[in-house]
């Protein structure tokens, strides 16, 4: 678990981490340099789901060994069987990563949203709707993993 108390935004218990794959923790379906690494270390902390169409179809063996939880999704209603995932584990307790339009709901209902600019780009929609917007995976992880640096991005 990973407890931080923000002013001006709230205190946080968080138990879950729900992230999405393609262009959040892979890029044309690779898992980015590192990130094995960085889930690792994180899954001390958090329990760790990654949720997504597998476009490319390598997600399986990408994640193989990896201390995470796969859910491959079908195509349709993406946004909204994210959504559902998040609030069945409890959006209270779960932070949410992720970059597609079809991650916009999952990261507004999350009790911290984190969005991802990276190299397959933002939806500008989901953007919006999360509390932080991060330029890399590795610094999303290292917010969680740093928890003052969320502290001084979110306070009030």
């Amino acid at each position: 678990m990973i407890r931080i108390e923000i002013p001006g935004f709230g205190n946080l218990e968080l138990q879950h981490l729900v992230c999405d794959y393609n262009g959040t923790l892979a890029l044309d379906g690779q898992l980015l340099p590192g990130i094995a690494e960085q889930l690792s270390r994180l899954a001390s902390q958090l329990t760790i789901h990654v949720i997504t169409a597998d476009t490319f179809g390598q997600a399986r063996a990408e994640l193989a060994g990896l201390p995470v939880s796969l859910h491959i999704t079908p195509l349709e209603n993406q946004a909204q069987t994210k959504l559902e995932f998040v609030q069945k584990l409890g959006a209270a307790v779960t932070a949410a990563i992720g970059n597609g339009r079809n991650d916009c709901r999952m990261l507004d209902a999350a009790a911290l949203g984190i969005a991802l600019i990276q190299r397959e780009g933002g939806a500008a929609t989901t953007v919006a709707a999360a509390d932080v917007v991060c330029t890399s995976i590795h610094d999303a992880i290292a917010l969680l993993r740093n928890p003052k640096r969320l502290i001084a991005t979110l306070r009030s």
